[in-house]
């Protein structure tokens, strides 16, 4: 072999292994529920060895996550005024809620981590954290109010899908912008 045969080892190419898994994971937590989309699962719709994924991620929950970020990417945040920001935000946040497998999935490692604390630590790191800081830059909010702003929103939506199975309907996601945007509308008070 020549000097462009790399020292990575042999097996599927590492690049693509976590698009695999995370479409997988999705699909998965679609047709089967969260708390029926094991790792075991996951890995066989991927096409990959258990300790595959296992070797990236140390538990359901830490894939969930990782899962998730991929999923919802980097926050929009578009809009000329705070109200046209928020309201885009919600949007956005409700539309990704609503796609195949990741209400599902939010909700199942949400619901898992109120008694798991270092699910909750990766959870709130890794996931809501990005979000807030980005969010707390753009709105020039203090984080509390970030904060709130996050409880509200996801919390209302993950409550619908609890309730219902189904992801929140945009009329009632306009609703929902529409009962937000005025307790934002003011300044941030000093903290």
């Amino acid at each position: 072999m020549g000097s462009s045969t790399s020292a990575r080892p042999p097996g599927r190419p590492r690049t693509g292994v976590n698009a695999v898994v995370f479409a997988a994971t999705l699909s998965t937590v679609h047709e089967l529920g969260y708390a029926r989309a094991t790792v075991e699962r996951i890995a066989a719709a991927a096409g990959v060895a258990k300790s595959t994924v296992y070797r990236r991620w140390p538990s359901k929950g830490a894939l969930i996550v990782d899962c998730l970020l991929d999923a919802f990417g980097p926050a929009p945040l578009e809009g000329a005024s705070r109200a046209e920001l928020m309201s885009s935000t919600i949007h956005w946040i409700a539309a990704k809620v609503g796609e195949p497998g990741v209400g599902d999935a939010f909700a199942g490692v949400f619901s898992d981590a109120v008694s798991d604390p270092s699910l909750r630590e990766i959870l709130s790191a890794r996931l809501q954290d990005p979000y807030r800081l980005a969010l707390q830059d753009a709105l020039g909010e203090p984080e509390n109010r970030v904060l709130f702003f996050i409880d509200v929103v996801v919390g209302t939506l993950l409550h619908r899908m609890g309730m219902t199975g189904e992801p929140m309907a945009d009329p009632d996601v306009a609703a929902l912008v529409d009962m937000v945007l005025p307790h934002f509308s003011e300044d941030p008070s000093p903290t």
